[in-house]
Parts: C-alpha cells; structure tokens; sequence
C-alpha cells in the first residue's frame, strides 16, 4: 500500500499482522468458497505468504495467481518437490517417497543410512522430523510421524547451507540476489551473512540451477532456492520456497530493492528492480522464546546505530515463533562480527559458534574464519 496499491488480505486470523495495514481483511477459512469468491472479485493479482495453502484455494485463485498454482502445489508436498528437481537432473539427496495408506516401501541395501524422515506437508524450521539409524528404524519412525505422507531423505555431511533468491518478471527477464549463507540453530533459521562480492563459481552454479527451476515453472515472483554444501564442496538442492523467504529479509535494509518490492512488481507487471548490495549485512531472527517471560528491552539492541529492528505485529509470542528480525550493517570494516556478538550477549543468546564456510564475509569482517559443520534441517 506504500506504493499506492490498495491490498486485500485473506486469512482466517482475526488479529493477522497484515490486517492492520490492509485496505481489507477477510476473515474466513482460506478454502472457502463464499470468502474465495468475495477476494478475487476485489483484486487484480494474488500472491501467497505461505505455500500451505488448500487445493481448493489455489483452483479458485488460479487464473490471478503469481505464482502459479503448480509452483505452490510442488513446492507444498516434499514428495513432489524432490521428485520435480529429480526430473530436472538437479542434485538432491537420495531420497525415498512414502505415502499414506500403503505399505512401507523397501529400502535398498545401497541407501545411505543415517538419514531423516519429514512429512512431505506442513514441516518447517525442524518440526515434523525423525531420524532414522538404519532401515529397521524406519517402521517405528514412521508409526511416530503417524504414518502420513513422508519422504525419507539421507542426511547430509554439511560443510554450508545457502539460498539463491530470484525475481522473475512476467515478460521473462529475472535478476539475482547475493547468495545469502544461513546458520540454523534446532532447526530454525538465526542468522544469514550476505557479502559484497563477484558471486563463485559455485553460487553461479546454484544461480543456474535456480534459473531452470524458475524457467520449468513459467515462474512470476520471488522465488527462494535453499541448497546445501556437502562435505566435498558439491551442492545439492534442499528445497524451494515460492515466496519472499526469511533469508531474503536482509533486501529490506541492505539492497536497492527488496525482495517484497519485486514481488509487487512482480504482481502489478512492473519492470523488475536493482539487486545490488549496498553493503554487507548480516540479519538475525528474534524467535518467541526471547518474550519470556516479558518482550526484551529493546535499548541495548538500539545503542548500535548500525542495527535496525524490525517487529511483525503477532499478537502471541510463542517458543521458536519467528516474532521479528535485526539487520546488521557495517559501521566501519570489520565491525558486524564484533555487533553480532555484542547483540546476542543483550539478548541471552548462546554465542555462535565459529562460522569458517565463508572465507569472502571473513574478509569483510562479518565473521571469524574456522572450520565448522552446519546442522542438516
């Protein structure tokens, strides 16, 4: 609405952050039929902020929707999703799809054990997940997640995780954030690093793979590609998220254009903006868990003039809830790493440890180099 278009929300939440600032909510159940009716009358374009949205939603939005209905569908269902980049010759980790209903499906002797099962619907930041030692395991694990739609994938030696965030526009034309590196504690998503460097050869690499994900899509939107960095510096496709994403917050402080303002060009056919960096950043997620017992003073994060604070407006604070997010710019060379660990020791928060996957944010001062293996989601 900034920017001069009037935004219709639908969500069953009646204190949805959105609503505040909307022209519109509708407060229903995002499958039905009379709400569904009612929102696409009233609008031009839609978009999700999730990809768990009804089959009878994304049908009824169809003909409005950037992204497409398929995008979401995929991205939505792991099973889909690997089998999707599996077809399209990308790399992932050996993976088995299992499906409600039917029998356990045989494991080879040749899987690569240990390995995680997901529910192929609704898990995120670590939850819905079980490991699995060995194919004996699997029955139990299984019978544990309730015997729903899964995908038993083999674990990763991690040596990095990245996201590749793309903007492609309705006339086909797509531009390329930073790779943003992330460092996930339990699960959850704390901090990403973003440098003001020429992109690798391998993050050029994962740009193309990201590009023939977004072109096999007919994709329009911002796109989040997640990958991983295997122990002999080979990456491989984790998973997609068709949507601005939370490693892409940094874009709000740290870059020309957002990865919401391409969203909205995105919806509205607008040429697509700059990408570029206006400086190295670092953004760290403020989870529920920092609300209890009370919401932090937030002062001591407001003494570094380098650091900005952002708040969603939820209502409830809950454990491992993503609540808001701190941007991190420099003041001067080398100060981030030096305002990342002050700010975590204002905040109670267990120090990180030595992130050495990044040699370029090490030169730039945001991290200490040393070797360090990531957790596998």
């Amino acid at each position: 609405q900034r920017h001069g278009y009037p935004v219709w929300v639908l969500d069953p939440d009646p204190h949805c952050p959105a609503a505040r600032t909307a022209a519109r909510h509708l407060c229903a159940p995002l499958d039905d039929p009379v709400a569904l009716e009612e929102f696409t009358r009233g609008v031009a374009a839609v978009t999700v902020e999730s990809e768990n949205i009804p089959a009878a939603a994304l049908a009824h939005c169809a003909a409005w929707m950037r992204p497409g209905p398929e995008a979401v569908r995929i991205a939505q269902d792991r099973r889909l999703e690997k089998s999707f980049l599996r077809d399209l010759d990308l790399p992932v980790a050996p993976f088995i799809a299992l499906d409600a209903g039917t029998p356990l499906p045989p494991v080879t002797d040749d899987f690569p054990f240990p390995a995680l099962l997901k529910t192929a619907r609704w898990g995120y930041d670590g939850k819905g997940q079980e490991t699995v030692v060995c194919g004996e395991d699997l029955a139990a694990a299984w019978q544990a997640l309730g015997t729903v739609d899964a995908v038993l994938e083999a674990r990763v030696d991690l040596a990095a995780e990245f996201s590749i965030l793309l903007a492609r526009g309705e006339d086909g034309m797509v531009v390329f954030y930073p790779a943003a590196y992330n460092y996930h504690r339990d699960g959850i998503l704390d901090l990403t690093l973003v440098c003001d460097t020429e992109p690798t050869a391998m993050e050029s690499e994962a740009r193309h793979m990201a590009l023939r994900i977004a072109e096999a899509l007919d994709y329009i939107g911002v796109l989040a590609v997640e990958f991983f960095v295997d122990g002999h510096g080979e990456i491989l496709v984790n998973e997609l998220a068709p949507r601005p994403h939370n490693s892409g917050h940094f874009s709000l402080d740290a870059s020309i254009h957002s990865q919401f303002d391409q969203q909205l060009r995105c919806l509205c056919g607008l040429p697509l903006g700059d990408t570029r960096l206006l400086s190295p950043v670092a953004m760290m997620n403020l989870l529920g868990d920092l609300w209890t017992p009370q919401e932090p003073d937030w002062s001591s994060v407001l003494e570094h003039p380098q650091t900005k604070l952002w708040l969603y407006g939820k209502r409830e604070a809950r454990p491992r809830r993503k609540m808001g997010h701190l941007t991190i710019l420099p003041e001067h060379s080398h100060a981030i790493a030096k305002t990342v660990a002050a700010l975590r020791r204002s905040l109670a928060l267990p120090d990180l440890p030595p992130l050495g996957f990044l040699p370029e944010c090490a030169d730039q001062g945001l991290l200490p180099t040393a070797p360090h293996r990531p957790e596998h989601e």
